[in-house]
């Protein structure tokens, strides 16, 4: 009698659980496509852009639900009083209509149920890829700091113009604005290295899990710091090309280091250096 009752009771969680995946994905799959289309097309907001990461990022967190998948089922089946809170909360951000609220009710929704089913022991496990999905969840926290990065915008076309008049080029640097052979270029505050930052840290906290090097807190800080270094030389060299090609009437280099696919293989290049310098952390390590 008692395995006869296990086998029911099996059915009907394995039937709540396609539920909630069926659910889940007639709520949130018109938002990831949304997002999708938004960051391939470059068709969604500047601020959502700088969000792009998650392009690979929530294909990266799934991957680690999946190769936990085991260990999920082996926790007991126990709730936390939290977890009803969390899906309540995130059923009122996705009904508000507003664009931020009902982005971060993705994450909050996917805690929630790790609290409903499987308790603080289930958030513990899956609390790394509930991270990459909030990090990759696009809102407007980059539109309130831009304002901040003035003093970054003032270094970039300072040290850009130090590097121009090494070239013997005729350049004025004014704040944000440089001048050359008449043409003028401005070091806008999304051409900051905002996005090129947010881009390389979020990579790099892909890559310290990957490897294994997020359970060192010393190597983790180092490497972070690196890839923050790592951005804004990118970003400084990627201004002053810019700045050269502007200048020197180079229009076609121009949108193309800009606006065109020459600026997503200069960020696949930069990002290959975190690969390379990931990968000398590991094999000290190693030895």
């Amino acid at each position: 009698m008692q395995f006869n009752r296990k086998i029911p009771f099996a059915i009907e969680q394995d039937l709540l659980n396609w539920v909630i995946v069926v659910l889940m994905v007639l709520l949130y799959a018109p938002i990831l496509i949304h997002w999708y289309d938004g960051w391939l097309n470059k068709n969604i907001g500047i601020e959502h852009e700088y969000f792009s990461h998650g392009l690979i990022g929530l294909p990266f967190a799934a991957y680690i639900v999946w190769t936990k998948q085991h260990q999920w089922k082996k926790l007991p089946n126990t709730s936390h009083p939290l977890g009803i809170v969390l899906i309540l909360l995130a059923s009122l951000f996705y009904g508000s209509g507003l664009a931020d609220l009902v982005n971060f009710s993705f994450p909050i929704m996917l805690a929630g149920l790790c609290l409903q089913f499987k308790g603080i022991p289930g958030l513990k496990l899956q609390g790394i890829a509930l991270v990459f999905v909030l990090l990759a969840t696009p809102n407007h926290l980059p539109f309130l700091i831009e304002p901040l990065a003035l003093p970054l915008q003032t270094f970039i076309a300072h040290v850009a113009g130090f590097i121009l008049t090494q070239f013997n080029l005729d350049v004025t640097v004014e704040q944000i604005y440089l001048f050359v052979n008449g043409q003028i270029v401005e070091v806008a505050p999304h051409c900051a290295g905002l996005k090129m930052l947010f881009t390389s840290l979020y990579v790099g906290l892909m890559l310290l899990y990957w490897t294994g090097l997020l359970a060192s807190r010393t190597l983790s800080i180092f490497f972070l710091l690196s890839a923050a270094l790592i951005s804004i030389i990118a970003n400084i060299i990627r201004n002053t090309l810019l700045t050269l090609f502007h200048g020197t009437g180079q229009n076609g280099l121009f949108a193309w280091l800009h606006e065109g696919w020459g600026g997503d293989l200069y960020s696949a290049c930069m990002l290959g250096l975190l690969v390379v310098l990931i990968n000398q952390l590991s094999v000290i390590t190693d030895n």
